[in-house]
């Protein structure tokens, strides 16, 4: 089983770099939409319905939300941002009551605020550069591979039993320990404000984490292991980019403040 997961993530990385620094920039960003919609279909199967007209319409829904606000960017980035934040912070607060019925109305909106803002979010990062998209990515893979490392030596306290049973705090712990290195490695090497470097990739990590419990929590309602199975060992596109759904709006939002880009 982890050879087949460390297989696949090394074929994924290679096929994201080739994605990133290779393709030209609208082929690209057409890869970044798909890969969006593939995840929207997923997320349809939260939905409560088998029904593959309503899972289609669905998904047709996110893809016209994703255009209008194409269309609309970049006046609305911003707004855009804060009320991704805005639904994470909430996020955070009802994974702490977990297990709670959640209505499919709910299920419909939540997952438009969950991909919509990240879509978002991944175009305004690859514009700026594709290797600023890259350290997004490197911030979540680090604390996502801190945190795995840790949890399996030192792993005790559950982090969230009733969503992720495999999560601990030393897990976490571990994560940000990660990032917090990685941070202070790269504030040395570009130049980079430590004490502004350092607390940001740190917000981003917990984003990520929130983003996974939350991600988790919708799957464990609709009685799922895994949102797919297109990645062997992984599952599907929401498993891979849970993390990133949270981190991602705050990477976007945050290097303009933080004066980082």
């Amino acid at each position: 089983m982890l050879k087949e997961r460390v297989i696949t993530a090394l074929i994924a990385v290679v096929v994201l770099l080739l994605v990133l620094f290779v393709l030209p920039g609208a082929a690209a960003q057409a890869v970044i939409a798909l890969v969006i919609l593939a995840g929207a279909w997923e997320w349809s199967g939260f939905l409560g319905s088998r029904s593959t007209p309503i899972r289609a319409m669905y998904v047709g829904l996110v893809a016209v939300l994703m255009g209008l606000v194409t269309w609309l960017a970049p006046q609305i980035n911003g707004l855009l941002f804060q009320v991704a934040l805005a639904w994470w912070v909430g996020a955070l607060v009802w994974t702490l009551f977990y297990p709670t019925p959640i209505p499919a109305v709910l299920r419909w909106g939540a997952g438009v605020l969950v991909l919509v803002p990240l879509y978002t979010a991944l175009i305004v990062l690859y514009l700026a550069s594709p290797a600023v998209l890259l350290g997004a990515l490197v911030i979540v893979w680090a604390a996502d591979t801190g945190a795995f490392v840790a949890g399996k030596l030192f792993g005790r306290v559950k982090l969230a039993p009733q969503i992720s049973p495999g999560k601990t705090w030393e897990g976490v712990i571990g994560g940000l320990l990660t990032v917090a290195i990685l941070a202070g490695v790269g504030a040395y090497l570009f130049d980079a404000r430590v004490a502004v470097l350092v607390p940001f990739c740190l917000a981003v990590a917990c984003a990520s984490i929130v983003g996974d419990l939350t991600v988790s929590m919708f799957k464990r309602t609709a009685g799922l292991k895994d949102s797919g199975s297109i990645f062997p060992g992984h599952g599907g596109v929401l498993d891979r980019v849970d993390s990133v759904a949270a981190a991602a709006p705050l990477f976007a939002l945050g290097i303009a403040w933080t004066g980082l880009q």
